[in-house]
Formats: structure tokens, sequence, C-alpha cells
């Protein structure tokens, strides 16, 4: 049956966006890494502060989000009025292709990169451009290459998702400085917490007027399920995106747990802390597995198998487990699976696991 009634260009292109399984039918005792989750969850200063909350239920909440966004340049050395707040970082990608790019315009992503790019530039009418990655790596000169005067927007996520991969401050800089003046260069900084010392770009933010920063509360912070995001650019962008924003985007509890989550310092150095332990040691132990990974910068790895056939194969045995973790073949990496960080306990499980299934494999094969 046709219709009269049809949708902006663009929006039939989009296919829905799959989030991690969190269960596996006729298995009880789960346990999910497909996600990238914090498996401590948030602090118990963010749950105390959501229960205080409670009592606002019938209160619209403040616009301008003034308290989190002085939280936020206080901890992280910004200036609190070039910060934005929004539904988790994925809306702050949605108002910077609705702000930016439309009909006839172009929009970079790399070739692993997060869904939500091309998403998100469709949604906007524009087209999305995908350009090549070295060794599930940022290509710099790729990017300047794909460059011309229909290109608005540049993503690259730093680390990536779901690579791990990230490239250094020094091709950031050159990249940003190479671009053409009219296209905003966008850092994705959702796992730049995992980083010892590193800013996510905050610093080139300053420096520059065409570089933009974007993060979550949804990683280290252990809030996913609260949604909370925020970015930090120019002034003249932040006062672009404010004007699109709605002006209850975020709720009085999404506020209040945020706010307490990123001043609880100690509790985020104990979960970088363990992620880092958890994470080298998950890499080599599956790569003594004859499971190698790149050297990955976030809360997970990214497991490559011999082939499409064998990464499907464990995927499979692993879900029998009771083990979720994450299929990549819709970001081209159908040889790999994404494993998330979990505590000690989980990352043992999932090591033993794919050396049972590497054993059964190999005698299957042969």
């Amino acid at each position: 049956m046709t219709h009269a009634i049809h949708p902006q260009p663009g929006i039939l292109d989009i296919s829905l966006y799959q989030g991690g399984a969190s269960h596996v039918d006729g298995v009880s005792d789960v346990v999910k890494l497909s996600s990238n989750e914090n498996p401590f969850g948030p602090p118990e200063s963010a749950k105390e502060a959501m229960r205080r909350t409670a009592h606002l239920m019938h209160r619209y909440p403040p616009t301008d989000h003034a308290a989190l966004r002085h939280a936020i340049a206080e901890v992280h050395s910004l200036d609190a009025e070039r910060v934005i707040c929004g539904a988790g970082s994925d809306e702050i990608i949605h108002f910077l292709c609705q702000a930016y790019a439309g009909p006839g315009d172009e929009v970079i992503h790399t070739e692993h990169g997060f869904s939500m790019y091309r998403i998100s530039t469709l949604a906007a009418g524009a087209h999305p451009v995908e350009v090549p990655e070295r060794e599930r790596t940022v290509d710099v000169d790729a990017i300047l290459d794909a460059c011309c005067f229909r290109t608005k927007l540049v993503f690259i996520a730093n680390p990536a998702n779901p690579t791990g991969t990230m490239i250094g401050a020094n091709d950031i800089a050159r990249l940003a400085a190479d671009l053409p003046p009219h296209t905003l260069l966008v850092l994705d900084g959702a796992y730049a917490e995992f980083v010892d010392g590193f800013d996510g770009g905050a610093g080139l933010v300053d420096k520059r007027d065409n570089v933009f920063m974007t993060r979550t509360f949804s990683k280290l912070y252990g809030l996913g399920g609260l949604r909370i995001g925020w970015g930090y650019g120019p002034a003249h962008v932040i006062d672009v995106l404010n004007r699109i924003r709605g002006p209850f985007n975020l709720s009085e509890t999404q506020l209040a747990a945020a706010e307490a989550a990123v001043r609880d310092r100690d509790w985020a150095d104990r979960c970088r802390a363990e992620n880092a332990r958890m994470r080298t040691w998950l890499a080599k132990a599956l790569a003594e597995l004859g499971v190698p990974s790149d050297t990955s910068c976030a809360n997970f790895v990214l497991a490559r198998f011999t082939d499409a056939d064998e990464a499907q194969a464990c995927d499979r045995f692993l879900r029998g487990e009771g083990l979720i973790v994450r299929q990549v073949a819709g970001y081209k990496l159908p040889n790999c699976l994404r494993i998330t960080v979990g505590d000690e306990a989980s990352c043992r499980r999932v090591v033993h696991a794919v050396a049972r299934f590497r054993d059964t494999y190999g005698e299957h094969r042969a």
C-alpha cells in the first residue's frame, strides 16, 4: 500500500540502531558484556542524589543546567558557559547534524565509526561519507582527502568504538588545522575518561574555533540508564546548539545524579584503575588463546578471530554459556567480537569459555 505522507529524504535509508543484547533465552545466569557498561555501576553519591529528587517530580527542571555545567567545568577545568548538556552524547551529535548539515551537505565518519554519526546525518537530510581506516585506526590523511566544499562536519571517536584504538594529539591537531575553514571537527570522547591524563581534546577546543568535543556519563560513571551527555565547544557553536535544544531535555534526576557522579573523583579513579587492570589481563589471556586484539584505550577489547564463521560460532558458544558479547559485523568487522571489560569474575569466565570454544572449534574444523 502506498502512502501520500512521506518522511524527509534520507530517513528511510536509516537502519534501526541495534543495542547490545541483555538476555539469552533459556539461560538465567547471564553476564552482559555487550554494551560497555561499568560493571560496578554508578557511585553511591549519584544514587543518593537521585533519591533526593523524588519529591521534585511535579516540578519542571531548570532549563540552563547551570549546576551540572559548573560541576563539569570545575572538574575538567573548562569554561562553564561553553558546556552544553543533553540526553546522552547521542543527542549532542544529533544537535550538531541538525544545526550544521542538510540537503547537499556531506558529513564524514570513518570506516568503523559509531553508527549514530550516519543515522544523525541522514536524519538531517545530509549525505554521510565513509572514509577508510588504517588497521582499525583513524587515518587523518584519508579524512583530509575526502573533504570538499560540501563537508560540514567530521566525526571521529578517540578512543574509538568498537575498535578501542586512538590517535595522538599531534594527529588531531593536524586534522583540525588542515580541515576546510567551513568544516567543524567533532571529537567524540565517550571513552576519554579511560585514558589517564587525557582531556578528550578540550585543550584543542580552547585553542581553535572549529573543534567540538562530546562526552558521556554512560561509561565510566555508570549512568547509561539515565542518558546524560555533554559537549564543549566554541561559544558560537554552543549558541547555535542551545537554540535547537529542548528547554527541558534533562530531568531533575538526571541533572542531580550527573553532578554527584562527576564530583565523585575517588569513584572515577577506582573504576578507571580496575578497568585498566582487567583490560590488560583480558587482552593478554585472549592473545594466549590465539585471539589477538589491538591495544585498547577504552573499557572493552575487540577480539579478532580467523574469520566471520569462527567469530559467529564463538558468539553462539558464549551465549550458550550465558555470556553476551557484541557482534560487530555491522561495523564492517565480521571476524571480531567486542567484549566489555567486566569485573574480574566476568573476565575470567569469558576467557575460560573462549578456551573451551577454541578447543572444540579446532576439533570440529579438523
